[in-house]
């Protein structure tokens, strides 16, 4: 999507250890305009995936899932990092290695929201090694959905997360990839 890959070499800043900030326009600060566009693409890769629902994590994944939900018209759900009193004890539960932040946390999905019979589109800002994906790919299997594809907004190509799916053959779509990156260069797919 050459939108995000413009404003990724525009406004993008790589810290260390392989971090991209982008977050004046995807994840801290948000563009609802590309927002909207970003949901419209994912909604025309995956129209004839038969997509019931669509889920993501909790925090960054949430305004790019959403769109793409509303585009699909269908309910967007997301899994809870933190453990929430009014979630409840009935819950698919899953855990996950965040490499931004160094540590393993538990996700949670209340299973009124996440059914058998499920076809789930996968959305997330991020994918390196592909951690959170299989959390989420995880709960979708403990409710006995199926996963009909996975959306993702930046995708570290130069790590193995992206091409492990693949080899799965589960499908994945990137809006923009990074195939390499140091402190003051990035290298995008072409």
């Amino acid at each position: 999507m050459k939108e995000l890959q413009e404003r990724i070499l525009k406004e993008g800043r790589i810290l260390p250890g392989s971090i991209l900030k982008v977050d004046s326009f995807l994840n801290h600060q948000i563009d609802m305009e590309l927002m909207d566009h970003i949901g419209a693409y994912f909604q025309e890769k995956f129209r004839d995936a038969g997509i019931t629902r669509v889920l993501t994590i909790e925090a960054s994944g949430i305004p790019m899932a959403c769109m793409t939900a509303y585009h699909f018209h269908v309910p967007v759900v997301f899994a809870k990092k933190a453990r929430a009193a009014n979630l409840g004890p009935d819950v698919y539960k899953s855990t996950v290695h965040s490499y931004t932040y160094g540590r393993d946390y538990q996700i949670a999905v209340s299973k009124a929201y996440l059914h058998a019979g499920d076809t789930v589109l996968i959305i997330d800002d991020f994918l390196a090694n592909g951690q959170a994906v299989h959390g989420l790919m995880d709960l979708c299997e403990q409710a006995g959905a199926q996963v009909g594809g996975i959306g993702i907004c930046i995708e570290k190509g130069f790590q193995p997360g992206g091409d492990e799916l693949r080899r799965r053959g589960i499908r994945v779509e990137s809006l923009a990839i990074i195939d390499a990156m140091d402190d003051h260069h990035i290298e995008l797919r072409k």
